[in-house]
């Protein structure tokens, strides 16, 4: 019983939050996971005794302390959080409004902000950990990706910011920068078409040095590598999983 954490995983019910919490959950750690729908909820959690499933919306200050609150009812402490849960669109700045902006800002940069204070003391209890999850575009421009990429560049930053802050009471900070990754997100949180994504895939496939788009395993590994205590003398690193993206 020792060796079993108890993680949260925002996001956690497709993609990379599913990889992920199935990961946590093979090798014996308890998984909370979010998400907004029930169904995709009750879905994952069903494919692991491990992995039990919080509706919730990571932007939302009341169901941000409620994910916290369910987590230590449930299994009475919290040793890792992954802020896996994100906003975006391909929004030209000619097109940008105040709520659009707001809608990607509350989920990329004020959810896991919020979620990380209460999560806090618990964390800090158990000398936990944080991990973000960014985006390649959180240090490469892309030019209908503003918004969303100075979103994930604010989550890179509060990386660093919270690694200095609570590198004192043991919590370690670091964060997993996704390239492009086969996670149904050009077609649901992008807005595309299905013509459109097709297209956009083949771009990206060029651009990527290695030649291929991520799976959601890809990063999954990483995020759990960094949670593990292995990495105990990692913080405030960004850590970039993306077929070399970045370089090109």
């Amino acid at each position: 019983m020792l060796d079993q954490r108890v993680v949260i995983v925002t996001g956690g019910s497709s993609g990379i939050g599913r990889a992920t919490a199935l990961r946590f959950a093979a090798k014996g750690d308890k998984v909370v996971i979010t998400g907004r729908r029930p169904a995709p909820i009750k879905a994952t959690a069903a494919e692991h005794a491990n992995i039990v499933g919080v509706v919730a919306d990571a932007a939302s200050p009341t169901d941000t302390g409620r994910t916290v609150a369910e987590t230590l009812d449930r299994w009475g402490r919290l040793d890792a959080l992954i802020n896996n849960a994100g906003a975006g669109a391909i929004l030209p700045l000619a097109e940008a409004t105040a709520e659009r902006i707001t809608e990607i800002f509350s989920v990329n940069v004020i959810g896991p902000s919020l979620l990380a204070a209460a999560a806090l003391p618990h964390l800090q209890s158990t000398r936990g950990t944080i991990i973000n999850v960014s985006s390649t575009f959180g240090h490469k421009p892309g030019a209908p990706l503003s918004h969303y990429a100075a979103s994930k560049a604010a989550l890179e930053h509060l990386t660093r910011c919270w690694a200095l802050e609570l590198a004192p009471v043991g919590i370690r900070v670091n964060a997993v920068a996704a390239g492009p990754t086969e996670s149904g997100a050009l077609t649901g949180m992008m807005g595309l078409s299905p013509e459109q994504a097709a297209s956009l895939k083949e771009q990206e496939r060029a651009q990527i040095p290695l030649g291929r788009r991520g799976i959601p395993d890809d990063i999954a590994n990483w995020i759990v590598r960094l949670a593990d205590p292995e990495a105990g003398w990692m913080t405030g690193q960004v850590i970039a999983v993306d077929g070399g993206l970045g370089l090109s």
